[in-house]
């Protein structure tokens, strides 16, 4: 029986693809100059043990005077595609080389890099083509997070690099607006934990220290997560202030959860720190190491009061979903709005008020995550959320334009792609306006 993660449109495609001037059923707005880039598992050989082991693949849509100029799929050619290259060899060494880059695209500084958390970033081409792994000219010593975060005033990145065999199982990064690493120092955490995302305010960085824990005996399996639910491993959140980055780490008791993505964090005017995540309750007790349910994540809110040393933690909806994002020029501040993928919808919060609206694909198409993509420079203003949109009927893709602020009303622009679109991770609207922005 095929694995779920290789069936249906999990499962990969074939053949690198790239067409010109594409059929488009509406009217795409004549701002949006620039590429919508998504990454995504694709594996080479049509095999993987798991849904997050597959060879990563960038499906790219370029955007231009109304036109929809080219599509493009791409694989991320890292060391572990082109020459089997492991992530750990037999005596434990880490070849930071060695991954599927497979999970998100970002940019920074001009350099667009594939990522993925267990390697270097891989730098790409304004085609997709692969320049190979980039280590911030020789001095980022660890992996890269797939979740950095760009500061909208500073145009600083800050990510993380975690490990499971090293001794420092956490190390934070800040590289500067020209793309210069200039901080990286490391974080005592009581075991390897798996740390996927973390949050990032105007003055704080705020990481989820939760209880998913490497385990050695499912690494000698292979073929699924070498991770595990530990019930005595507690859960925490650590609170950095980003004007003293080697300063004390200040850690808040949560009760136990997994989080692979936070939404947004900010700081509010009292002193605390709001932080919305989409919660997990649990994830990969031991029987467990499949695709993830999303319909086991909600949006849910923490307040973290460091006069007090606690946490108030509010479930906000009790819709199931994830891939939550924002405007990303808000990123750290306070936004009025976000939004999140369900099964067969986009679903945009107002985070005041909890009001929320849907867009509905309808039966049988499936979206992805959507990026947003500004209308002009006025961060938090009006814009168009895209993503990728997998017809069963059809067994094709589109990419669906739709207006954010009007989000049930009918798509904006609908772009009809030569290709299937295999279910995937993250992208971002890549500006052409903004070359060195996100």
């Amino acid at each position: 029986m095929t694995p779920r993660h290789l069936a249906g449109n999990y499962a990969p495609v074939a053949e690198e693809l790239t067409a010109h001037d594409l059929p488009v059923t509406g009217t795409i707005p004549p701002e949006l100059a620039g590429w919508y880039l998504r990454n995504g598992p694709n594996p080479a050989d049509a095999a993987s043990g798991h849904w997050f082991f597959g060879d990563g693949m960038i499906h790219g849509l370029r955007l231009e005077a109304g036109r929809a100029v080219s599509y493009r799929n791409r694989w991320v050619r890292t060391r572990s595609r082109t020459d089997g290259a492991r992530i750990y060899d037999e005596r434990g060494h880490r070849d930071l080389a060695a991954g599927p880059a497979n999970t998100h695209v970002v940019r920074h500084a001009g350099r667009t890099l594939a990522l993925s958390e267990t390697t270097l970033p891989y730098e790409l081409t304004r085609d997709l083509d692969t320049q190979g792994p980039y280590d911030f000219g020789g001095t980022l010593h660890t992996a890269m997070t797939a979740h950095p975060k760009t500061c909208p005033t500073t145009g600083e990145l800050h990510f993380f690099g975690y490990g499971m065999l090293e001794s420092t199982h956490l190390t934070y990064h800040r590289a500067d607006a020209t793309g210069e690493l200039v901080i990286s120092r490391p974080i005592e955490v009581p075991g390897p934990t798996m740390l996927h995302d973390f949050a990032l305010t105007a003055e704080h960085i705020v990481f989820m220290d939760l209880p998913v824990v490497f385990d050695p005996e499912l690494a000698t399996v292979g073929g699924t997560m070498p991770y595990s639910w530990d019930d005595g491993y507690g859960a925490r959140l650590g609170v950095l202030r980003r004007d003293d980055p080697h300063g004390a780490v200040r850690w808040f008791d949560i009760d136990p959860c997994y989080v692979f993505h936070s939404l947004n964090a900010y700081d509010a005017p009292d002193g605390t720190i709001v932080m919305h995540v989409m919660r997990y309750p649990e994830i990969w007790r031991r029987t467990g190491h499949g695709i993830t349910p999303p319909q086991d994540a909600v949006l849910w809110k923490w307040t973290i009061d460091p006069a007090a040393g606690t946490v108030r933690e509010e479930q906000c909806d009790d819709r199931p979903g994830e891939f939550p994002r924002i405007d990303d020029r808000l990123t750290g501040l306070a936004s009025a709005y976000g939004h999140m993928t369900c099964d067969s919808s986009l679903v945009r919060y107002d985070l005041a008020t909890g009001v929320t609206t849907a867009h509905d694909f309808g039966p049988g198409r499936t979206p992805g995550e959507a990026a947003f993509a500004p209308a002009d420079d006025t961060a938090g203003g009006p814009g168009w959320l895209m993503t990728y949109v997998h017809d069963a009927a059809t067994d094709r893709s589109d990419l669906v334009i739709l207006d954010a602020d009007d989000l049930a009303a009918d798509p904006v622009a609908t772009v009809h792609l030569p290709a299937r679109v295999p279910f995937g991770f993250h992208g971002n609207w890549l500006d052409d306006r903004h070359p060195t922005a996100p």
